[in-house]
């Protein structure tokens, strides 16, 4: 776990494990549940087990339970992922000195001087420093972040980078001439790295790119969405959702064989720059809307959320108002959200944006829906749509380490 300490640097976190007659889980923040016996936990249903899981209050609690034995970790690997977490994900900021993200050009990132900071919002004293760990390619491209892992490419090298250890995997080369990282280039997991069967897909403009883990090669698929951008990328009961650059939503199937579809929406407003956070069993767009003034004119944005329903035909988004929900402003970045978040010291109601500002201690930026956004606020969240796009920066973003995610 994170030590007490107002900065701590490493590069592989261990957990120590209570002896074999000792089992002790952390269900609360101020409820802990002690069972001895040596074997007395193994008997425990993996339903309870869950339950307790959905009570941590931070991720500390997660590992101690975790390193309990093994029964306990076997429960964490079969956690549903209908479930949403009662803590919340860490804030990962980029050593050095800011620069607002898709500001400085198209350049490459020096993994030798690529470097973050983990911090938890639960545990605001606490925070680990990590790194790539050596013998890294010269420079890469930031493609997005997966399952507690980094993703780069450049030309026909591609790199994954665990979050919280700095350790890589090394996928086989790219097909030449992929046009990843140019102008755009977006790239996700689509199972936790150990899960069987768990694909790596890197998209450009003209194709994806998908890496069954284990394998030798990879196979391209072309996108026929006209040239368009993919913006960001989830996966919701077992599909695949993306949105390209004219806000059009899509649904992806590998297999038997790859295809691709656009879904039908009814919109009732005009997206300007959304995010898609899968919740539970809901699919949620975070939304700015804008309003304006009758008698002077002025416009006022808003943070708005809403619930795709597929049981209408065309589907339709419901407004829905009542999680803590996290983005970044970069879309390629996984979004989250959570439950109860007052247990930890959150607001409900509220979305957390990674980093906004130059303001050297502010690490989130805490947004109210429906109230109005602050307008030191508007431009930085805007900057998506800023050309040309700076799509090697490594920017201010939640992130899960890899420990989280079971293998199913």
């Amino acid at each position: 776990p994170l030590a007490d300490a107002t900065l701590i640097s490493r590069e592989v976190a261990t957990v120590e494990r209570p002896s074999k007659n000792t089992c002790l889980a952390s269900a609360s923040a101020s409820t802990s549940l002690a069972i001895s016996g040596p074997y007395v936990c193994a008997d425990l249903l993996d339903s309870l087990l869950h339950e307790i899981i959905a009570l941590f209050n931070s991720f500390r609690d997660f590992l101690a339970f975790a390193g309990t034995c093994r029964s306990w970790r076997a429960a964490v690997s079969t956690f549903p992922s209908v479930y949403t977490f009662g803590f919340p994900p860490f804030h990962l900021k980029p050593d050095g000195p800011y620069v607002r993200p898709h500001s400085s050009g198209i350049k490459p990132i020096l993994l030798s001087n690529c470097k973050w900071q983990l911090s938890d919002p639960s545990k605001k004293n606490l925070s680990l420093v990590c790194s790539v760990s050596e013998n890294n390619p010269n420079t890469m491209h930031y493609l997005g972040c997966s399952y507690g892992y980094l993703i780069f490419s450049y030309e026909e090298h591609c790199l994954l980078v665990n979050v919280y250890t700095g350790t890589k995997v090394k996928p086989p080369k790219l097909p030449p001439n992929n046009r990843l990282g140019y102008l755009c280039g977006i790239g996700i997991l689509t199972a936790p790295l150990n899960s069987p069967n768990s694909r790596l897909l890197l998209c450009s403009k003209a194709s994806m790119f998908e890496w069954q883990v284990g394998t030798n090669s990879w196979s391209e698929h072309p996108l026929a969405l006209d040239r368009e951008n993919i913006y960001q990328i989830v996966f919701f009961k077992g599909d695949i959702f993306v949105i390209d650059g004219l806000m059009r939503l899509h649904t992806i199937h590998l297999t038997p064989q790859f295809s691709m579809q656009e879904v039908a929406i009814k919109l009732e407003f005009a997206p300007l720059h959304s995010w898609l956070v899968v919740c539970g069993d809901m699919l949620l767009m975070v939304d700015q809307v804008l309003s304006y003034g009758e008698l002077n004119g002025s416009v006022d944005t808003t943070i708005k959320v809403f619930r795709l329903d597929f049981s209408v035909e065309p589907a339709e988004w419901v407004k829905l108002e009542n999680h803590a929900l996290f983005v970044s402003v970069d879309r390629r970045n996984p979004t989250f959200s959570c439950m109860s978040p007052e247990r930890w010291g959150g607001k409900s109601n509220c979305i957390y944006f990674a980093r906004l500002s130059e303001g050297p201690d502010e690490t989130w930026t805490a947004v109210d829906l429906g109230q109005p956004v602050l307008k030191d606020t508007v431009f930085p969240i805007y900057y998506g749509m800023v050309l040309p796009p700076d799509c090697s920066l490594l920017s201010s973003l939640w992130v899960f380490p890899n420990l989280i995610y079971g293998s199913g």
